[in-house]
């Protein structure tokens, strides 16, 4: 342990190479006094705090001790003592500044410092990655990002992770409008890199991704189709459309359910639900009696609020499978079989807007005729029985 007198020495020591490097018109020839600093980090714990505020200070003047700073100051940020912890911390952004070149490096380590217990250690990092951030947000994001989607990394620690999540959603996401400038190419930088982070995500980390990008003006009410078109396409592939469906599989079911309503205002704007609606009538709708309870009626309130968007094509498609259910929950008068009514009421309000853009196929389908001067009408041919039995279970 250092006594008093000994810390002293090295306290004024320190000053002493501080002071003539301040002075000095070319800092770069006092290499001596920078080496005294850089050797103080090994010192007493004083000496250590004043030395992690100026390695920093005058590092840009040395690049030829830069790696020996560098690992120097980055041994204070693993000592035991927490204000030599927190002064290295702070004396991070300064490396940055006119080195552009470390800002990968140091916003990596401050994303692992992010998981510190100590209140003003942890502070000290978020004021640290707020100044980098200021600075070159594009390179910042970049680095900070990696600890999200290097989810093949054996070494990257969850925690690490989930901590670098909250920062970007507590910290940055709030500052969208001060940080990503220039705007369109720092929205388009930031979307690419949230695009890249969601191979592995939870439903919640999906729903702040997606809520988020909404908020960006390149997808705001103005945004051209093929944006729209970008975001539906993310969705999609969270909700894994080109999966075979496996009914027992309840997480691709909830993914797909919750997806689905996520996409619903981008539907309203005008996007495309094709492939959602195709997946559901394909792999969904035929093993609609396996689904999990729980999750029916969430699937036909989901189908019914996407309904007055579809296509004409789309609803034709879709619709013989709609007219399938509601037959199937909207027994026959005679059968004593009881109705479940809200199922029924998502599955008529189905109906009735897919039939609004495909009426030329509901003859054919329950014998309501609607004349659209089309061949597809079938109007020389006799559908009344299916007509009757449709009637008869509708008004049960």
């Amino acid at each position: 342990m250092t006594d008093a007198s000994e810390e002293a020495k090295q306290i004024e020591k320190l000053y002493e190479f501080g002071e003539r490097l301040n002075e000095a018109k070319d800092k770069s020839q006092n290499v001596k006094d920078y080496e005294g600093i850089i050797d103080a980090t090994k010192t007493s714990l004083k000496a250590k705090q004043l030395a992690a505020q100026l390695i920093p200070r005058f590092f840009k003047f040395f690049p030829n001790l830069s790696s020996r700073a560098l690992n120097a100051h980055f041994d204070l940020i693993e000592e035991e003592d927490l204000a030599v912890r927190v002064q290295a911390i702070r004396g991070l952004p300064l490396f940055c500044k006119d080195t552009k070149e470390y800002i990968s490096k140091i916003v990596d380590i401050l994303g692992q410092l992010l998981t510190a217990e100590e209140i003003v250690e942890r502070d000290a990092v978020h004021k640290a990655l707020m100044s980098i951030l200021r600075q070159d947000v594009k390179e910042s994001l970049t680095a900070l990002f990696k600890h999200v989607w290097n989810v093949e990394d054996p070494s990257q620690d969850d925690t690490i992770r989930d901590k670098v999540l909250c920062f970007i959603r507590d910290k940055v996401f709030p500052l969208r409008a001060e940080l990503l400038r220039p705007q369109e190419e720092m929205e388009r930088h930031i979307t690419d890199l949230i695009k890249k982070s969601l191979g592995d995500v939870t439903g919640a980390e999906f729903r702040m991704f997606m809520d988020f990008l909404k908020s960006l003006s390149i997808f705001g009410e103005k945004a051209p189709p093929e944006r729209l078109r970008e975001l539906i396409g993310i969705i999609e592939g969270q909700a894994d459309l080109d999966a075979q469906f496996d009914v027992s599989d309840a997480d691709h079911i909830d993914r797909l359910i919750s997806c689905l309503f996520m996409a619903l205002p981008f539907f309203v704007r005008g996007a495309s639900g094709s492939k959602f609606l195709n997946y559901l009538n394909k792999h969904i709708i035929p093993v609609f009696d396996k689904l999990p309870e729980e999750r029916k009626l969430d699937l036909l309130k989901a189908l019914a609020e996407i309904s007055p968007y579809t296509t004409p094509q789309d609803s034709r498609q879709i619709l013989p499978s709609v007219v399938q259910l509601l037959k199937k929950y909207m027994p026959r008068r005679k059968t004593g079989e009881e109705t479940n009514f809200t199922y029924v009421e998502c599955l008529l309000f189905s109906f009735h807007h897919l039939a609004h853009k495909a009426p030329n196929a509901t003859n054919s389908l329950c014998g309501y005729k609607i004349v659209t001067g089309q061949p597809s009408d079938r109007l020389g041919e006799d559908f009344s029985e299916y007509y009757k039995e449709f009637t008869e279970r509708a008004y049960r």
